[in-house]
């Protein structure tokens, strides 16, 4: 059974009411596009049916237009032969044709309007099934998201990823007991005292001028109240 009975039910639809309301929006969403399809082709057809007759009927209207004008022609003929009675019978065929003209004339008239309203109702329906394939294209790539999400959870989940980091941090326990009996080995041994570096050298020769000028500059200001025992040291 189809979501819409009548074409004006897809034109006035409320998309966003059927789906807010369905079970299932992606089927329903899916339906609701097929039956607009469906019906855009049936529209279409009636369309060109219409643009058929109305054709045929414009060129019905072009005939009894011109059989008019041959009516009214004989008319006049007859009247200036001073046949009234021909002129007479000539009026009645032409006003027969006119009345014949003017009904499909009418009929002319409602098709295009008919035409006009179709027109408008199938721009109508085509955005309405552009709208509705924008939300199925929607649904379809959340669903493919989603999938993904799940899977990636999965695999974050997964058993065998958990066992791997146990294994892992379990490698990482073996090689730390590896390296602390290594620095086991070491320790209570006197550590090999590095031969000094250039830089080593100037740095200390720098403390020593330091030193020696801060001895210079006390000795100085104590003079003669330095004890000769610790005079004699400090000179050592």
């Amino acid at each position: 059974m189809g979501i819409f009975s009548r074409l004006a039910d897809i034109v006035n639809s409320n998309l966003n009411a059927l789906l807010a309301s369905a079970e299932d929006p992606e089927k329903i969403i899916r339906l609701i596009i097929q039956e607009m399809e469906d019906t855009l082709v049936e529209v279409r057809s009636a369309a060109v049916r219409s643009i058929a007759e109305r054709r045929d009927l414009e060129r019905r209207a072009e005939a009894l237009k011109r059989e008019e004008d041959d009516w009214q022609s004989k008319a006049e003929l007859a009247l200036t032969r001073g046949r009234e009675d021909l002129a007479r019978g000539a009026l009645l065929a032409r006003s027969h044709r006119a009345q014949a003209r003017t009904a499909v004339e009418q009929q002319i008239a409602l098709l295009v309007a008919s035409l006009a309203q179709t027109n408008e109702d199938i721009t109508k329906l085509q955005t309405k099934l552009a709208d509705a394939k924008a939300r199925e294209q929607s649904f379809a790539s959340r669903r493919a998201t989603a999938g993904n999400r799940i899977k990636v959870r999965e695999k974050l989940h997964d058993e065998r990823i958990n066992d791997a980091f146990l294994r892992f941090e379990t490698a990482e326990r073996q090689l730390d007991h590896m390296e602390g009996r290594v620095e086991a080995y070491d320790l209570g041994r006197t550590p090999t005292t590095a031969a000094p570096t250039l830089e080593d050298e100037l740095a200390k020769l720098a403390a020593d001028a330091s030193m020696n000028e801060e001895l210079e500059a006390l000795r100085a200001r104590l003079g003669n109240r330095i004890p000769p025992k610790e005079m004699a040291k400090t000179e050592t």
